[in-house]
């Protein structure tokens, strides 16, 4: 008799907490659109960030509510950008391509070395040893961090022991900015044609003998550019790009080609007052 009072009341308990599971799943119910996972299939599962949201999934979700438009994916090619749209029925949208640029251009041809490092073999461990031993302190160490954490095989070292970037397979995702401990990388549409390609703080041809390729602070671009569009800061030239851009003016007269314009077959174009580098080998290092 016990046994089967247990039993009921186990049974009773049982219908009672289905009954209520029942009941909140149908209050609690959140109507999701079908069309999230359809959509989800046809972005690159690349989940960078690169347009704006923290994943594929919520910039489905996002496009599927109206609140973004297929152009911001800039992962996705222009085709799979208009599927979305044809199978949304929206426009396409426009967004410009951002990607990651480096401010150094100070190859082991071109800077020297106050002190050889030994020890990890990443920027991140040589930086905390005195800064990791180049000349310009504040140029890149070439052990290639940024390398290693771009998930997406667009940037690789060259023969000179500095980073790279394919702004053809560049999301913006930002790992390189993150893992750079002398954030020397940042974002920026590939519209910014015009570059300051050196971080280093200090004034003077004192500085060339570390970095040949180092701003001076001579101030010749801030002369030669429109009005406003560039101002000497710290000793470092800063492009308003809120300002039209699209000129190669201030280049021209740079001493040393710390600022450039990157031109999108060619590269990192630099004036004709710029010193031509020829060589090959590495520079030597500075006395000790």
């Amino acid at each position: 008799m016990l046994f089967l009072t247990a039993v009921g009341a186990i049974t009773s308990l049982t219908v009672l907490l289905a009954t209520a599971l029942a009941v909140a799943n149908k209050k609690l119910y959140v109507y999701e659109d079908p069309r999230i996972d359809i959509v989800e299939e046809m972005l690159p599962h690349a989940n960078c960030g690169a347009c704006g949201f923290p994943g594929c999934r919520p910039f489905a979700e996002a496009l599927t509510k109206g609140n973004a438009q297929p152009a911001l994916c800039t992962v996705s090619s222009g085709e799979e950008r208009t599927q979305i749209a044809h199978f949304l029925g929206v426009d396409v949208g426009a967004a410009e391509k951002v990607v990651a640029r480096l401010a150094c251009a100070g190859g082991d041809n071109v800077a020297r070395n106050h002190a050889r490092y030994h020890g990890e073999q990443t920027c991140r461990a040589a930086a905390r040893v005195a800064g990791g031993g180049k000349g310009c302190f504040w140029g890149c160490l070439g052990l290639g961090d940024c390398d290693v954490a771009c998930d997406f095989d667009a940037i690789h070292m060259n023969a000179h022991g500095l980073p790279v970037v394919d702004e053809d397979l560049c999301t913006a995702c930002g790992d390189c900015v993150e893992v750079c401990p002398k954030d020397l990388f940042s974002l920026h549409k590939q519209s910014h044609r015009l570059w300051v390609a050196c971080s280093s703080l200090e004034a003077g041809d004192e500085i060339l003998e570390d970095c040949e390729v180092a701003c001076t602070a001579c101030g010749r671009c801030e002369m030669d550019a429109p009005q406003g569009l560039i101002t000497i800061r710290k000793n470092l030239p800063v492009v308003d790009y809120t300002r039209p851009h699209k000129t190669r003016k201030p280049i021209e007269r740079c001493p040393t080609g710390a600022i450039v314009w990157i031109d999108e077959k060619s590269g990192p174009t630099k004036g004709p007052a710029a010193k031509k580098i020829i060589r090959k080998g590495t520079l030597r290092d500075a006395p000790t």
